[in-house]
């Protein structure tokens, strides 16, 4: 039951403002509710995969029941929904994978405890057609018969149980301290369903029942879950042992410098984009299986077992089955990471000798670049010189044309003798000229 908030202008009088998730967050714990499942009963449960399949389809679906097709979308989004009819129950919950439908009906009464090899669904409150037109793909399908029983007696109540599964191997324990057993046998029979037997003295509480099949239900559906990991971790084996062997090589060509920088660069490029693809599309797997194996142990400590002699328990039977199943896909999620990190390591040598190779390249074009300046400097000095020598050349040329000039016009000067003496002179303020032309050319810089 889903607690509505307290009135708006009660709560304005005493607290803050709500955060707008407050409600929502509170209410998380009650999404859920747990139901009443009274004695006899059978549970009719069905998981699919919901990739692909929206809420409006899972509304049609549920609309085809007597009484429901008027049935609002809106119902759907809190992610559960339970409808009553008439002497039958049908549970609605969308997960993030899969979508689970529960239907609790009145146990037939050629399938008490006692029966051997019973048909459960000889009358059933929802049509074959209902079932197959679930959308989606089924992952799980279990038939979970809930029946009275005396538990104080094992051996006989436990060939009562092995009757019940036509006398075929079954793993079995006690529940809690002793208030009921649960039996099954992990196996999909011809009508598609396994099958689940649950015996408990008369005294247990309705709301006791429904917690037990509630957990039994969610262990083999968190447990098929995390098996969908392990097709992966197998599909990828031969693709990390050729990228392991690949990184090998490209690490022993680069120890060896057996290779160009563009080769090896080239080869480490490809596969690091394999990995990390492989990464990409794989790690919400692997995730997924780490939280789904989490969750199927918790459950099974939840169920605080007790071996029947003769009879494994149910957490045995995992601990045997399904850890090497989820050691495997962790192993496999490991030797992922671990490759990337190794790939990431070796493109760091790389990157490594590709600037160490620069830095010599830069250092050699720096060495040629100060050889060549050098020698600019030189040609420069001389060129200096030259201009000098040119400038005052034109300048003494100029002085005695002027001598000339005079001396043609009366005066009293000898052009050769006055232009000689000069030299000196021109030739200094030349170079003066010029060093102060450095001068301000090197302070402008």
């Amino acid at each position: 039951m889903i607690l509505s908030p307290p009135p708006a202008s009660l709560a304005a009088s005493f607290l803050p403002p709500d955060d707008p998730l407050r409600v929502k967050l509170h209410n998380e714990v009650h999404a859920r509710p747990s139901a009443r499942v009274r004695l006899p009963a059978l549970i009719i449960y069905v998981a699919v995969l919901n990739a692909g399949v929206t809420r409006e389809q899972e509304r049609d679906h549920l609309s085809r029941l007597p009484g429901q097709q008027e049935l609002p979308l809106d119902s759907l989004h809190g992610n559960f929904l339970r409808l009553r009819f008439e002497g039958y129950t049908v549970k609605w919950e969308r997960h993030t994978e899969f979508t689970r439908y529960s239907i609790v009906q009145p146990l037939p009464a050629d399938a008490q405890l006692g029966a051997s090899d019973p048909e459960l669904l000889s009358d059933p409150v929802v049509t074959p057609d209902w079932l197959r037109g679930i959308p989606g793909h089924t992952v799980a399908a279990i038939q979970m018969a809930m029946v009275h029983g005396d538990l104080s007696d094992e051996r006989v109540l436990m060939g009562q149980a092995q009757a019940w599964f036509g006398g075929r191997t079954v793993v079995a324990s006690q529940l809690g301290n002793g208030h009921s057993w649960a039996v099954t046998e992990f196996c999909i029979g011809a009508d598609g369903f396994e099958r689940m037997l649950v015996i408990a003295p008369a005294d247990m509480s309705e709301t006791r029942a429904s917690r037990v099949s509630q957990r039994l239900l969610e262990i083999e559906t968190y447990r098929l879950m995390a098996l969908r990991g392990l097709p992966v971790s197998k599909q990828l084996a031969p693709l990390l042992g050729e990228a392991e062997r690949q990184l090998s090589e490209i690490t022993a060509r680069l120890e060896n410098k057996a290779a160009s920088d563009q080769e090896l660069l080239d080869t480490l490029v490809s596969l690091a984009a394999r990995v990390e693809r492989a990464i990409a599309e794989h790690g919400y797997r692997f995730s997924a299986t780490r939280a789904y194996d989490m969750l199927v142990g918790q459950r099974i400590t939840e169920l605080r077992e007790k071996a029947i002699p003769g009879t494994q328990t149910i957490g045995e039977f995992m601990q045997r089955r399904l850890s090497p199943a989820m050691s495997t896909v962790a192993a496999t999620a490991q030797r992922l990471a671990s490759l990337s990190e190794r790939v990431s390591r070796t493109s760091a040598l790389l990157r490594t000798r590709v600037d160490i190779a620069t830095e010599s390249q830069n250092q050699l074009l720096l060495e040629k670049l100060t050889r060549g300046q050098e020698l600019q400097l030189r040609l420069q000095s001389t060129v200096e010189g030259l201009s000098i020598a040119a400038i005052s050349y034109y300048v003494i040329s100029l002085l005695l044309y002027g001598g000339k000039a005079a001396k043609a016009a009366g005066a009293p000067v000898n052009p050769e003798m006055l232009v000689g003496a000069a030299i000196p002179l021109v030739l200094w303020l030349v170079w003066r000229n010029i060093r102060r032309i450095h001068a301000k050319l090197h302070g402008g810089d």
